[in-house]
């Protein structure tokens, strides 16, 4: 089954994803309903991701690459760079939906269908997908952070309308735009939410111990320059006290909480986004303890 003939584009930022970006276009490219458009910004990339994908521009026309000269760093605010100057290349396209693909997941052929029937169903859902499954080991498993609340960054999946709203991502030092961008949705009175039904499957390499604390570190820092509460950091990441190297990610976490508050580290979002935020994590937090 096919959606009501809505039209969506496509935006994907890619920094040297040589070993994970093929699988992602061909889930794509395989779908029973395809994109009008797909963008694929190649974020300075220096290894293959270029050629990999100028292979698939050749016999699909919707997929068109755009290469993004930068500087020696790579960080947050430069993939929202990079997913701006695809966005340029849209301009002159006509479509409903717009999505917000990383480079290193796959789906199913029905995924994009499957989801943009559940939008056409909701006039008032800004910002949906699936849930992503990770690597444990063993298998693919669901992912500990999934919530139906929440949609991940890697799939976010905006109407256009949300998408204007909101007046596009913020380029954060410390990253945490997806995050960003759905709680401002909220705050423009759109519905958020994810769908564990539909399935996505993320090809993420392994960090290592080094690897898992810096982004643990980096996680931290980020919580505070959005403007997360001090009681729903603590309360969040007491839940996550289990096992020792969940313990040890914790207290990284909140020491770089922490450690930006003492040095007033800066925040570019608006006092009325944090107000919002903290107002939304105080009900979960009074939410969680009536039902404890």
């Amino acid at each position: 089954m096919k959606p009501r003939a809505s039209r969506y584009v496509l935006l994907t930022a890619a920094y040297n994803e040589e070993s994970r970006l093929s699988k992602t276009i061909s889930s794509v490219i395989s779908q029973t309903y395809l994109p009008e458009k797909w963008v694929i910004v190649s974020d300075g990339s220096t290894d293959r991701t270029d050629a990999i994908t100028l292979q698939y521009v050749k016999e699909y026309p919707f997929v068109e690459l755009l290469h993004r000269e930068k500087g020696s760093s790579h960080d947050f605010a430069s993939k929202v760079y990079a997913l701006a100057a695809g966005f340029q290349l849209l301009r002159n396209v006509s479509f409903e939906f717009i999505g917000h693909l990383d480079a290193d997941v796959s789906f199913g052929p029905t995924y994009f269908a499957d989801l943009l029937m559940r939008l056409e169903c909701d006039p008032s859902l800004g910002v949906a997908g699936g849930d992503i499954y990770e690597w444990d080991g063993r298998n693919y498993s669901p992912r500990k952070g999934n919530s139906v609340r929440s949609v991940a960054g890697a799939v976010q999946m905006f109407r256009h309308q949300c998408y204007d709203s909101i007046g596009g991502f913020l380029p954060l030092e410390h990253g945490g735009e997806d995050w960003c961008a759905e709680v401002t949705a909220r705050m423009k009175g759109w519905r958020v939410r994810s769908f564990p039904e539909l399935v996505v499957y993320h090809h993420h390499g392994s960090k290592g111990w080094v690897g898992r604390m810096r982004r643990r570190y980096r996680e931290g820092m980020m919580d505070f320059c959005l403007g997360s509460h001090p009681l729903f950091e603590i309360a969040k990441l007491a839940r996550r006290l289990q096992g020792r190297p969940l313990i040890v990610g914790a207290c990284v976490r909140l020491c770089a909480y922490v450690f930006a508050a003492c040095y007033r580290e800066r925040r570019i979002v608006s006092e009325e986004f944090v107000r919002f935020l903290r107002q939304e994590q105080m009900e979960r937090l009074r939410a969680f303890t009536r039902r404890r």
